[in-house]
C-alpha cells in the first residue's frame, strides 16, 4: 500500500515564519494536487514546548546557527518556532488538511530535537509513525515538505533504514540549504539510502486503488 507524508508544512516554516524555509509556500499547491492520489495521508508537525533546547533564545550567548550537544548529540540551534498551541505551529492556511488520516507530533521533548518523523534525534523514541503505517500495510512512503534538508532528509533516511520503498517527489519540497551547499548533500544521502526522487508528475496518473 502506498501512502503519502506531509511533513511540516506550517506556518513559521513559510515565508514570514519565524524559521522560513525560502519559497516553501511555493509547494503547497503541488502538495494538494498529489493527496487525491494516496490511499492514505499522514502528516507531521513540529510541536516544541516554549522551553526545547534546539532554541537558541534558551542558550545565553548562542546564536542561531551555533552548534550545541542536545541530548548526547549534536544540535543547530534555530530561532523559536512551531511552539505547541501557537499560530505558527498551525499548517499552512492554504494546505488541505481535510484528509490527513493521522497527524503526528514530534519534537515534544524538551530535552532533545526531532528532526524524522518517525524517531527523536537519538533514536530512543519512536513518535507513532512506523506502528501506524505498519497497521495500515504501508510498504510505500512518498514524501513532501519542509525543509528537505532537514526534517524531510532524516525521515527518508529512517523509511529507509525500517524498509519502506521510500520516494522523495522533490517539486514538492524546498530546502533550507543551511549551511550553504547542504540541500545538494541531502539529496546525494537520500540516493545513497535508496531512496527514488521524483517529480509530482509521475503520480498524477495514478488512481487511489494502484
Amino acid at each position: 500500500m502506498k501512502a503519502l507524508n506531509v511533513t511540516d508544512i506550517q506556518r513559521d516554516f513559510l515565508p514570514g515564519g519565524s524559521l522560513a524555509v525560502p519559497r516553501g509556500d511555493e509547494i503547497i499547491p503541488v502538495v494538494n494536487g498529489l493527496i487525491p492520489h494516496f490511499p492514505l495521508v499522514v502528516a507531521t508537525k513540529d510541536w516544541h514546548p516554549a522551553n526545547h533546547g534546539s532554541f537558541a533564545t534558551n542558550h545565553p550567548g548562542k546564536e542561531p546557527g551555533d552548534v550545541v550537544e542536545l541530548g548526547g548529540v549534536p544540535q543547530v540551534l534555530w530561532p523559536p518556532h512551531c511552539v505547541q498551541n501557537t499560530a505558527g505551529a498551525e499548517f499552512a492556511d492554504a494546505l488541505d488538511a481535510s484528509r490527513f488520516a493521522c497527524i503526528l507530533y514530534k519534537g515534544t521533548d524538551l530535552e532533545i530535537d526531532s528532526y524524522s518523523g518517525f524517531f527523536d534525534n537519538g533514536h530512543r523514541k519512536s513518535t507513532g509513525l512506523h506502528e501506524y503505517l505498519q497497521t495500515c500495510g504501508v510498504t510505500e512512503l512518498y514524501l513532501v515538505g519542509l525543509a528537505t534538508d532537514y526534517c524531510v532528509l532524516y525521515t527518508v533516511l529512517d523509511a529507509r533504514r525500517l524498509g519502506y520503498n521510500t520516494y522523495v517527489i522533490t517539486d514538492g519540497c524546498r530546502g533550507l540549504d543551511t549551511p550553504p551547499g547542504n540541500l545538494k548533500r541531502a539529496y546525494a544521502q537520500m540516493r545513497e539510502a535508496g531512496a527514488v526522487l521524483m517529480e509530482s508528475t509521475e503520480v498524477m496518473g495514478w488512481s487511489e486503488s494502484e
